[in-house]
């Protein structure tokens, strides 16, 4: 029976982990340094069931583990969960959203997105009938509103209600990575399975959520669920990430159940389908092209 890793040989064996996984190591040496690192105790965290990533420090209170590379690290299983939830190229998918409101289901709601390497967005609204011709246009970090009855679009934030749970930027945003800073806090057993336990802070203000705990698979980085939080910590609503299967030729999420942490019985279930590699020329994402739209 092997004793725990404790002291300054955990600090070497968290660093050769993040060395073999960001590499991709496969030989049988590399497996049993994943193994054996990914056993480090953690006394404290023991008791929330979650394994603390925190590196320790010396006296002085200097990080004993670089820090740039534990970021690196962090920002590199983000952006790879961050591919296996939608393409970095060009693309096009629909979503129905079905909501409850304390318990009462709610008329569906039928969109279209248009992405173009995540900063340029468009969200056509196809259902209900007398909402069609409302869409979204996000340009980098601005989002309007287009209205057929309306002349001139309305600007919008990223936080807003869209529908039910869904804010606009869940919809219009579809990478943690570009608007969130990672960081790597422990990991978590969930059915059996470890879980990266990633803490995410908005780079800037404006952002959907300004602060994001991500649960994400360790084995196939698939994300497993997230939190999203308010500034002051306080939980919002959580988002579970189900029904696995091949959209767009590669195995994917297609369902997300989002539930109010405030209010009981209130949620929204997005059903992803029809995801396609598009030609989305730049000239699409202008206002001008918006007012044409259907």
């Amino acid at each position: 029976m092997h004793e725990p890793i404790n002291g300054p040989k955990a600090v070497i064996a968290a660093l050769l982990l993040g060395t073999a996984l960001a590499a991709g190591a496969q030989s049988p040496a590399d497996s049993r340094l994943v193994s054996t690192a990914a056993g480090l105790s953690a006394p404290a965290a023991a008791a929330t069931g979650t394994q603390s990533a925190e590196a320790p420090t010396t006296a002085a209170g200097a990080p004993a583990q670089d820090d740039t590379a534990a970021r690196e690290r962090a920002s590199e299983i983000v952006r790879r969960a961050d591919e296996i939830r939608f393409p970095r190229d060009a693309f096009s998918v629909e979503v129905r959203v079905g909501s409850t409101i304390r318990g009462e289901a709610q008329e569906p709601r039928r969109y279209r997105i248009l992405s173009r390497d995540s900063e340029d967005t468009i969200v056509q609204t196809l259902e209900p009938e007398v909402e069609r011709g409302q869409n979204l246009l996000m340009k980098g970090r601005e989002l309007w509103m287009f209205m057929p009855s309306v002349s001139q679009p309305v600007r919008l934030s990223l936080s807003q209600r869209l529908t039910g749970q869904v804010a606009n930027g869940d919809l219009a945003r579809t990478q943690f990575a570009k608007d969130y800073e990672a960081r790597l806090v422990g990991s978590e057993k969930i059915d059996g399975k470890d879980h990266h336990v990633l803490e995410l802070t908005a780079t800037e203000r404006g952002m959907t959520y300004p602060k994001i705990r991500y649960w994400v698979r360790a084995s196939d980085l698939h994300p497993h669920r997230a939190e999203f939080h308010a500034m002051s910590g306080k939980l919002l609503k959580t988002c579970r990430f189900e029904n696995y299967q091949t959209l767009g030729g590669r195995v994917r999420p297609t369902r997300l159940v989002m539930t109010d942490a405030l209010k009981e019985g209130d949620e929204s279930v997005l059903d992803y389908s029809g995801l396609a590699a598009r030609n989305l020329p730049a000239r699409m994402f202008t206002k001008e092209y918006l007012k044409r739209l259907e």
